[in-house]
């Protein structure tokens, strides 16, 4: 398992994008959806980057609406979150579509991340 990506919720979003991109010259691994995108350095050396724009009225900076999280990456997820879950995570509560390949868990601080699976 690896850090994948690091979110970070923002308000400006489309300033928050070119800041980014130039900051770090990384580019879009897919085109932007709806006020989310991931930006990857294009040498595959470092996490990705990834924007999410902030719903109206959305209180950042809480440990149920943190501003940063991470997601890690990995191609056995159940085996991941069921090791996770035995040093002391939680599972958060999260209503799931079926397309996503994520599972929500919190840290034993309460912090949220995510475990991706990789192999969809």
């Amino acid at each position: 398992m690896r850090i994948g990506s690091i979110i970070i919720k923002c308000r400006n979003f489309d300033k928050m994008l070119a800041f980014w991109q130039e900051a770090l010259h990384y580019v879009h691994k897919e085109p932007v959806k709806s006020g989310f995108v991931i930006l990857h350095d294009p040498e595959g050396r470092s996490p990705n980057i990834s924007l999410d724009l902030a719903l109206d009225g959305e209180r950042l900076g809480s440990s149920r609406n943190p501003r940063l999280h991470l997601d890690l990456y990995t191609d056995n997820q159940g085996g991941e979150v069921k090791r996770l879950l035995k040093i002391g995570a939680t599972r958060h509560r999260q209503t799931y579509d079926p397309e996503d390949d994520f599972i929500v868990l919190e840290d034993p601080d309460g912090n949220l991340f995510c475990v991706v699976d990789t192999t969809r």
